[in-house]
C-alpha cells in the first residue's frame, strides 16, 4: 500500500487526465467521479514499480480505460437510465402522467421498488424476486397491492 505523500503526488500529477479519459469515454459526471475514485483507490492499493514517469502515467492511462469500459459494459449501466432521462423536470408530462407519476412516488417504499422495476425497467415477478432476494409470490403480492393503492389514489379500475 502506497503513502498518503505519494497518493497526494499521483492525483496532482494524474488527476486531469483522468478525469478527461473518464468524460472522453463515459460523457457522465458522475460516472467520471465514480471511476476517478476507483483509478486511484487502485493505486493506493497497488504494489506496482513503475521505471518512469511515463510508465507510471501509461499505468494510470490504462487502468483509466479499462475501469471506464467495464462500467460500459456492466450490467447496472446497460440497464439502468438516470432520473432525468427517465422524469426530464422539464419536460411537458400531460396531466395525467404527471398524477400517475406522483401516486407511484407517494407509495411506500417496498411497493414503489416492484412497480419501478416492473413497469419502467420491464422486470417480470420472477426476476424482480430475484433481485430483491424475495419469494416471487410475495413479489406478485407487492404489485397487487401497489395497483391497488394506485387504484384508490387515481380512482380507476384499468391500472395494468
Amino acid at each position: 500500500m502506497r503513502s498518503e505523500a505519494e497518493v497526494n503526488r499521483a492525483v496532482d500529477l494524474y488527476a486531469d487526465t483522468v478525469r478527461r479519459i473518464c468524460m472522453v469515454r463515459l460523457k457522465s459526471y458522475d460516472d467520471t467521479e465514480d471511476i476517478f475514485q476507483t483509478v486511484f483507490l487502485k493505486y493506493l492499493l497497488s504494489s506496482a514499480v513503475f521505471e518512469s514517469k511515463e510508465h507510471e502515467k501509461a499505468w494510470f492511462i490504462r487502468v483509466t480505460i479499462n475501469a471506464c469500459k467495464d462500467l460500459l459494459k456492466s450490467f447496472f449501466h446497460k440497464r439502468t437510465v438516470s432520473l432525468d432521462e427517465a422524469f426530464p423536470i422539464n419536460a411537458e408530462l400531460t396531466e395525467d402522467h404527471r398524477e400517475v407519476l406522483e401516486a407511484v412516488l407517494e407509495l411506500p417504499e417496498k411497493y414503489k421498488d416492484v412497480i419501478y422495476l416492473h413497469y419502467y425497467e420491464g422486470y417480470t415477478a420472477v426476476e424482480i424476486s430475484k433481485l430483491l432476494n424475495k419469494n416471487v409470490n410475495t413479489v406478485y403480492t407487492l404489485l397487487n397491492r401497489a395497483k391497488g393503492l394506485l387504484r384508490k389514489v387515481l380512482g380507476g379500475d384499468d391500472i395494468e
